[in-house]
């Protein structure tokens, strides 16, 4: 997704309105009509097939490759995105598509939209997925966009293995020069005549689908578009919301400004999780959706596979709602467990419930596995098989021994397909076992630099920035230049503990005048995940205290880091000090 700069920002408002006006027919250009509303899951024409999240992480980590031998990005008009085009043209022609380079002699950096279309169905009846294929210069972009760009690969490839009987054409767009201002995709709807623009139905957008803090956001949600693709989503109990953040931002933005309707999926980019938001679909409260967006680190270890998996499953619903036909009601199901996480003490055991639920044809017996669980730790439910649209109990049984820490394990249903649910479980050390206490060496700075690893100069007395509480502090940025500042501890979380509460107060300082772009950022980890992303904007004029349950970490060793980047002018300092680990 490209970044939102000022202007753009102040236009949006007035551009907005007219798209409406436009969508809604007012415009004096007829919009394509949109498509009919999908049918409920329970009529579903074709059960559509699962897209095999193996296959899509192949392709990330092709992209990735590719991106690292073409100097660490895959930018329009680099050697990294024509071998991102050539990648997916190689794939697509195997398969029997009709492929079209479209070279956009209007971009920044001038290059080919890829164009695949299934050649069949109906060719003035045309439904349009299209992802954006190009990176920013920053990094090797694999959830901005490789993510939305492997997921509608792989659907175009099940499409042909399948080789269903269609009822509508779809085509396949991966677009050039998305990031510079979607002129990829402008270009291609600028050369459409008024006809050929009428013969797309519908066109389906998905950018940065994998954000590893990501939540489930649907494009135009209550259209008429978007409803085979929310249909879905509502099947798994997701609760998916509108995306706001993306609005004016990606490809789709370019066809429903020529009349023709839009949906798609995102997971997000920059903007912060609400506490809402984390209580409904996991993640962290506070945090950027990708705290990597438009950065180096945004590589193949940056997505969530979850939620690239339903992402590619509700493409894949999609097609088949809208473009394929023939046969009778099939029967499908869907898997989710409530609480999606717990924990257990060597020991005990904990309980969750699965539940299923019928989505398309006929109830169903399903039975029930898990995977994933850690030595010493078994699974088990009662009853071992359900009917779809009834519940079980899942225990889960940690022994005197079992390993500690944290895993994911993987709830599997099993009937006419296989359907799969996530819950993250920790084990802990057992009733005994926890020596509590603080466990931050030297946490308010006073101490010289001992346990902590810090840049040259960030932890300081200076009385430029005052501490909060002493002399001394951690103070990174703050030079209204290029500069990257670090501050880390390891630290050792004993198992067994009945709370590990991490907290650090935080004062943000900064010459930045907008209100809106977040220009200089601070990112807080516990080992590789991100607990939160602050920047230019979180400015206060005193001290805010941060705290973070890190329960999910206990028996491990993991390193607390804070990162500081700052770009080329106006300074922005982040000040840290009285850093503490309670657990007890």
């Amino acid at each position: 997704m490209r970044r939102r700069t000022p202007t753009t920002s102040l236009a949006l408002a007035l551009v907005a309105t007219l798209t409406t006006a436009s969508l809604a027919g007012t415009a004096s250009a007829a919009p394509a009509p949109a498509l009919a509303p999908a049918p409920a899951p329970a009529v579903a024409a074709l059960a559509a097939p699962d897209v095999s999240l193996s296959n899509i992480q192949a392709h990330l980590t092709q992209f990735s490759s590719i991106a690292s031998s073409n100097g660490g990005n895959r930018r329009s008009g680099s050697a990294g995105y024509t071998a991102s085009v050539d990648y997916v043209k190689s794939r697509l022609q195997a398969a029997g598509y009709t492929i079209s380079e479209q070279y956009c002699t209007t971009c920044t950096y001038p290059g080919n939209n890829l164009i695949a279309e299934w050649p069949k169905g109906p060719s003035d009846q045309v439904v349009m997925f299209g992802a954006h294929l190009d990176g920013v210069a920053a990094g090797p972009g694999i959830n901005d966009n490789a993510s939305g760009s492997s997921v509608l690969l792989e659907n175009a490839l099940v499409l042909a293995a399948q080789n269903p009987t269609m009822t509508k054409r779809v085509r396949f767009a991966w677009w050039n020069g998305e990031e510079q201002g979607l002129q990829g995709s402008k270009y291609y709807v600028n050369q459409l005549s008024s006809t050929q623009r009428g013969y797309i139905k519908g066109y389906y957008n998905f950018d940065m689908v994998g954000s590893p803090n990501g939540g489930y956001f649907i494009n135009r949600i209550t259209s008429a578009t978007a409803a085979p693709l929310k249909a879905y989503w509502d099947s798994l109990g997701i609760s998916p919301e509108e995306n706001t953040e993306g609005q004016g931002r990606s490809d789709d933005y370019s066809f429903a400004n020529v009349g023709i309707q839009t949906s798609g999926y995102a997971a997000g980019a920059s903007y912060t999780k609400s506490s809402a938001q984390a209580a409904k679909w996991g993640g962290t409260a506070g945090a950027a959706y990708d705290g990597c967006y438009h950065r180096s680190c945004d590589n193949s270890s940056n997505i969530n596979t979850t939620i690239v998996n339903r992402a590619a499953d509700g493409v894949a619903y999609a097609i088949w709602q809208l473009a394929v036909g023939g046969g009778t009601p099939s029967n499908d199901f869907s898997v989710s467990v409530s609480p999606t996480s717990g924990s257990v003490a060597r020991g005990g055991s904990t309980t969750a419930t699965v539940s299923t639920a019928t989505t398309a044809g006929s109830a169903q017996t399903v039975a029930l596995s898990a995977g994933g669980a850690p030595s010493g730790v078994s699974v088990s439910f009662s009853p071992s098989s359900v009917t779809s649209g009834g519940s079980v109990t899942m225990t889960v049984t940690a022994s005197a021994s079992a390993t500690t820490g944290t895993f994911t394990l993987t709830v599997t249903g099993t009937g006419s397909a296989t359907r799969t649910a996530s819950y993250t479980l920790t084990v802990t050390g057992g009733s005994g076992g926890c020596t509590g206490g603080q466990l931050i060496g030297n946490s308010s700075f006073e101490s010289g630099t001992t346990p902590w690893t810090a840049s040259s100069g960030v932890i300081t007395n200076s009385s430029s920035q005052a501490a909060r509480t002493g002399s001394y502090k951690a103070w990174l940025n703050g030079y209204g230049t290029s500069r990257t500042d670090t501050l880390s501890q390891p630290v050792t979380l004993p198992a067994g503990c009945a709370s590990y509460t991490f907290s650090f107060w935080l004062h943000i300082d900064t010459a930045e005048t907008t209100g809106s772009i977040a220009y200089d950022k601070l990112t807080v980890q516990v080992g590789s995940t991100t607990l939160a992303t602050y920047s230019n904007l979180n400015k206060a004029a005193g001290y805010t205290q941060r705290t973070f349950n890190l329960a999910g970490y206990a028996g491990q060793t993991v390193t607390l880091k804070w990162t500081g980047v700052e770009d080329s002018s106006l300074q922005t300092s982040f000040v840290v000090d009285d850093v503490t680990l309670q657990v007890g």
